[in-house]
């Protein structure tokens, strides 16, 4: 499942994800991953989830970030949830179509029984219409 929370920057999205993920880690059994575009939320956090800084492993476009995604799921056979904050810069896809990304998620999800929760730097009506059933917080 890929679920989307949206909105133009600097409307509350990081504080939307972050209350999600803190209040999921006390009911869900496996492992919680975050990923991130710095470590600045690592307080925020509840110490059980696991926060990673995506630019310090030098990810260059969407592709390489899917393989990223890929090899944390590949190493964690516990893993439930990932959440992923400013989707769009660390997944490498602005200016670009975030709808092929998704699908691949959404591929990724279905396989290894991964759900994924995007904060997405867009308002509703720029999403192509195939993702809008995903969103579960528009700001």
């Amino acid at each position: 499942m890929v679920q989307l929370i949206v909105g133009k920057k600097g409307k509350g999205k990081t504080k939307h994800l972050l209350d999600k993920v803190n209040a999921e880690v006390q009911s869900v059994s496996g492992n919680i991953v975050y990923l991130d575009k710095s470590t600045k939320h690592m307080y925020e956090l509840n110490n059980k989830i696991r926060l990673i800084d995506v630019p310090s492993y030098k990810i260059m476009n969407s592709e390489q970030f899917v393989g990223f995604v890929s090899g944390i799921i590949s190493q964690d056979h516990d893993l439930e949830q990932m959440y992923f904050d400013s989707f769009l810069k660390i997944a490498c896809l602005e200016n670009n179509d975030v709808e092929p990304i998704i699908k691949e998620l959404e591929v990724l999800s279905e396989a290894f029984k991964v759900s994924f929760v995007l904060s997405i730097s867009l308002d509703e009506d720029e999403l192509p219409a195939s993702v809008k059933d995903k969103i579960i917080v528009s700001l």
